[in-house]
């Protein structure tokens, strides 16, 4: 866990991990690499490890171009290397990162656990493609049929991380019960997504419980969404700190200190105990999405 005040730099990791990414998606290796940049191997290794943020924005930009990486890919690399040195980090949309980029898609899919608490709508890795649709024309009123049909289809792929047979995600979901009764996309959507909620939370990986309206305010006060995501060490990584992912109207904020983290495991613990069991969360589940069919 990271401590406050420590160095530690969630964009620093990120653009590391989106740099060894793309190398191997190329099909290159760090001998063959290092040598276009001028660069030691020591050295590529370290940036790819997020253990060096002496980098210009000229440097990242000359290394995107030997990996390929797109325009759009590239001006989210040089965003994150202006980004090192925060600590606690505040992501404005459209500010240093483009839009389009989504960088918590990168923390989620090198996960190995995330607990997740939505007050509100149904998360992402967990919506029916008729769910997001429904969201995504009013978010985006302005995309074309085939945009709308690109960003749905996006969100479905993610979802291949709780249902692939090698080392699923572990995900565990509180729901507060308003979210089973706020309508998106009319009864038969509703149904449909609760029906899903409910099947998929049979996955030996997955726990989704209901936190009841007659819980009242387990923590004391409103908590707005958030993720815990956990991480495990890999064969060239050192296990990377818990990152606090809460997600705002205009941006995202990223947590990484200790008090934050700690104070958010709290409240999730708060949640669980408060929350039904998982039978009884799926039990209610189907029973709601009876009276919408």
């Amino acid at each position: 866990m990271v401590k406050d005040g420590s160095a530690s730099s969630l964009p620093r990791r990120q653009l590391g991990r989106y740099l060894r990414r793309g190398r191997l998606d190329a099909n290159l290796t760090l001998e063959q690499v290092a040598p276009i940049m001028e660069w030691s191997i020591s050295k590529l290794g370290r940036i790819e490890r997020g253990e060096t943020g002496k980098l210009t924005a000229r440097d990242i930009e000359a290394l995107c171009g030997v990996l390929g990486f797109t325009a759009e890919t590239t001006a989210a690399m040089v965003g994150l290397n202006r980004q090192a040195a925060a600590k606690s980090w505040w992501h404005s949309f459209g500010d240093l990162i483009p839009e389009g980029f989504n960088v918590f898609v990168g923390l989620e899919t090198s996960a190995q656990s995330m607990d997740i608490y939505r007050p509100d709508v149904v998360p992402g890795l967990l919506q029916t493609a008729d769910y997001a649709r429904a969201l995504d024309r009013i978010y985006f009123p302005n995309d074309s049929e085939d945009e709308q049909d690109r960003r749905v289809q996006l969100r479905m792929n993610r979802q291949t991380i709780i249902t692939r047979k090698a080392r699923p995600t572990k995900t565990s979901v509180v729901l507060h019960e308003s979210v089973l009764h706020t309508m998106v996309g009319g009864p038969g959507v509703m149904a449909g997504q609760l029906w899903k909620l409910a099947d998929i939370s049979t996955r030996p990986n997955v726990s989704i419980r209901v936190l009841p309206f007659n819980a009242g305010l387990p923590v004391g006060t409103p908590v707005g969404p958030f993720v815990i995501l956990d991480f495990a060490a890999d064969q060239t990584h050192e296990k990377e700190p818990t990152v606090i992912y809460v997600e705002n109207f205009t941006g995202d904020m990223y947590l990484e200190g200790e008090t934050d983290v700690q104070r958010y495991r709290d409240a999730s613990a708060i949640f669980q105990r408060a929350a039904l069991d998982a039978v009884s969360s799926r039990n209610l589940l189907r029973q709601v999405a009876r009276k919408d069919n």
